[in-house]
Formats: C-alpha cells, sequence, structure tokens
C-alpha cells in the first residue's frame, strides 16, 4: 500500500507486475480490491495501477473537488506521479464517468478503454435507483447510517452478485471499513452530491470531443446495455457485450468472464451476445 500526492490530495493506489500499464478505477461501495480477483492473471504481463477514488478508501477523506472532472484529474496526476505517460483505463460504476472524462479531455493518455454497469448522469431511459437521492440529501445519510454500515454495504453487495449471496471474507471486511464512520460515508456521497454538476461537464465535453480509441461497454445486471447505447453517438470504435449471469459488480462476481475483455484489446467475445448491438 502507498499514498502518493497527486492533485493536491494524498491517493492511496496499489501497483502489481510489471509491463504496459492498465489503470482500474473502482465505484460504491468499492475500493481498489474490487479488481482483486482479476489482478493476479492481469499482473503476469501487466503494470495494474489500483487507486482508491478521492474520499474512499485509503485515499485522503478531501473536503470537496468529488465532480467528474476533478476525478479525472486525480487520475491523470496519479499517473503523472508514476510515471505513465499513456496507459489502458477499465473502470466500474462511480469510476465510469471519470475514465470517459480523462479518455475525451486526454485522448493522448488513454490508448483503450472498459467501462462497466454504470449509467452516465442526464440519461432520459434509465431510471435512478434509490438511493441516489439518499445519498444526494448533504448530510442525511450519513447521520442515519451511523454505526449500520455494515448492513447498508451488505445490502449493496447482495444485490451486486447474481446469486444475491454477496462477498464474503476480507475483501467485504475491507470494504465496510473503508466506508465506516461519519466522515467516509460524507466522502462516498459527496460523488453522488456533485452529479449535476458532472453531468454538466460531461455534456460540455461531448458537444466538443469524441472518444477515438477503442471502447468496450460492458453490461451485465441491472445495466445491461444502457451505457452501450449511451457511448454509441460520440465514441467513433466502439464494441459491448453483456455478460450473463453476472450482477452488478462484474469484477468480483464473474471475474473469469471479464478477464478476456480487459486483457486484449482486440478480443473476441467468450460467448454469444444476448444483446442486439446494432
Amino acid at each position: 500500500m502507498a499514498r502518493v500526492r497527486a492533485n493536491d490530495i494524498e491517493i492511496n493506489v496499489e501497483t502489481f507486475g510489471q509491463g504496459p500499464p492498465i489503470l482500474l478505477l473502482h465505484g460504491f461501495p468499492h475500493t481498489w480490491r474490487v479488481w482483486s480477483a482479476v489482478i493476479p492473471e492481469l499482473a503476469a504481463g501487466r503494470r495494474v495501477i489500483a487507486p482508491d477514488l478521492r474520499g474512499l478508501g485509503g485515499s485522503e477523506r478531501a473536503a470537496d473537488g468529488y465532480d467528474g472532472r476533478t476525478l479525472a484529474e486525480d487520475a491523470g496526476a496519479l499517473l503523472d506521479v508514476l510515471g505513465e505517460e499513456v496507459t489502458e483505463v477499465a473502470a466500474l460504476d462511480l469510476g465510469v464517468v471519470p475514465a470517459v472524462l480523462l479518455a475525451l479531455r486526454h485522448p493522448e493518455r488513454v490508448s483503450r478503454l472498459v467501462v462497466m454497469e454504470a449509467v452516465l448522469p442526464g440519461a432520459v431511459d434509465f431510471p435512478r435507483p434509490w438511493w441516489f437521492g439518499f445519498h444526494g440529501v448533504p448530510g442525511l445519510a450519513e447521520r442515519v447510517l451511523g454505526g449500520h454500515e455494515g448492513d447498508y454495504l451488505d445490502f449493496f453487495l447482495r444485490i451486486g452478485t447474481h446469486d444475491g449471496g454477496g462477498i464474503a471474507g476480507d475483501v467485504r471486511d475491507a470494504f465496510v471499513s473503508a466506508y465506516t464512520g461519519e466522515e467516509s460515508l460524507r466522502c462516498a456521497f459527496a460523488h453522488y452530491r456533485a452529479m449535476s454538476v458532472t453531468s454538466d461537464q460531461l455534456a460540455e465535453e461531448v458537444r466538443r470531443r469524441r472518444l477515438t480509441m477503442p471502447v468496450t461497454a460492458i453490461g451485465a445486471r441491472p445495466v445491461g446495455d444502457a451505457l452501450y447505447r449511451q457511448l454509441l453517438p460520440f465514441a467513433d470504435d466502439l464494441t459491448g457485450d453483456v455478460i450473463a449471469d453476472c450482477g452488478h459488480i462484474v469484477p468480483l462476481d464473474r471475474p473469469a468472464a471479464l478477464l478476456p475483455y480487459l486483457k486484449s484489446p482486440k478480443w473476441t467475445s467468450p460467448r454469444e451476445s444476448e444483446v442486439d448491438f446494432t
């Protein structure tokens, strides 16, 4: 575990292996450990860079900066500190918008983009779950949930797995520890409270720029092909698939099914897609 200073905050980052880099950005309620089941195989021939997002996990509980553009700048500054000019980027859930904004604003730094199980802010055809509203009210959720963080996170870990079994063992315990306490919860929900700003930022970038690198959009349950359809208007080289029998937490729920998409720039779908992406 290492903490490095980037973009005026301390970012916790784990690195593994040697070779061409791949940056992994997690979501909620995760830390870098959401990638733990795919990291060993990736690290056999790659340099895996797995940070905790601003305010989450072992990273600094910053007062502000939870909008997508600042999170993208965090990622870029982290790459600078680690000496990586160009990288592949894979992102899940809350990590997707910063990954997309990094690729839009700095296409010379992102050689390939793999995004999964997220809906870009501003979507009109995908209803927001109830917790977006709950998390979005300043000061409310962290007060209500104090002392019950484990129960609350287990809800997301159960619905995020295809069989409802949740995440067991050290990874689950690390997630709960990372989100325990009012300040940790405040930072987590600050990502949601900045979504209106993030939505405007993304709309501005999409009006001016396109994703020119290869992009792969991966769906599972519940997002399915929604992210693919959102990316279609501004991604020049877009492929997509929906992984069968897989919950939202793709890297932990179906790591073996995810790895082919992460390992090869010109992946071959391991099965016939259930979704018509035409």
